[in-house]
């Protein structure tokens, strides 16, 4: 098996994700990958610089994953803003590297002030400032009644990502959470919907 730095990276990521920065050893990544510990060090110092590329590799995949979910003009109405609502659910919900990167952070982020920092960014200002954006260009189009933007993406963002840790933890209650992020969708709709 041929390893590459990128293969070395996304078993870093499940070996973090599953036991943390202090409890992961060099040779779990190493056996993950069926190589030696000599084998990483050809690519990576030791563990802090295979830790901070792993981020920075994180980093770059949310970008091009989550930002591109969301990309675009606001929906013209509401099946436009369900539609998108449950693409970008799904998507985190199911996307591999999405939930490993959950659990990390879920793990990480009283130990380490950049794993807090990111852990903030990923679960509550990232999504608030999409859904900010949305429901302004929403309000633009006529199609949202006019208020706060940020104060409606706090309302509409916090209990689906509240549901989706949920899953996280619980995956069997999976068809239940989504039950309830739907009907929290509908709720929404039917509160802040022009008619």
């Amino acid at each position: 098996m041929k390893t590459n730095r990128e293969a070395i990276l996304d078993a870093a990521l499940t070996v973090f994700s599953q036991k943390g920065y202090e409890g992961a050893l060099l040779r779990d990544i190493a056996a993950a990958l069926g190589i030696t510990k000599p084998a990483l060090y050809r690519h990576f110092a030791g563990k802090a610089a295979l830790w901070d590329a792993m981020i920075d590799s994180v980093e770059r995949y949310y970008s091009a994953h989550i930002g591109a979910a969301s990309d675009g003009a606001a929906p013209g109405d509401w099946e436009e803003f369900r539609a998108l609502s449950l693409r970008q659910i799904d998507f985190t919900l199911h996307d591999e590297t999405v939930r490993r990167v959950r659990r990390l952070l879920t793990l990480e982020q009283y130990r380490s002030e950049r794993m807090s920092a990111l852990a903030t960014k990923h679960f509550i200002t990232d999504i608030e400032a999409r859904y900010t954006g949305i429901f302004a260009g929403m309000m633009e189009r006529g199609v949202l009644k006019p208020a706060e933007p940020a104060l409606l993406a706090f309302r509409y963002t916090a209990p689906i990502t509240v549901m989706i840790h949920l899953c996280d933890r619980e995956p069997g209650r999976e068809a239940e959470v989504m039950e309830k992020i739907q009907a929290h969708i509908e709720q929404f709709i039917q509160e802040h919907g022009k008619r």
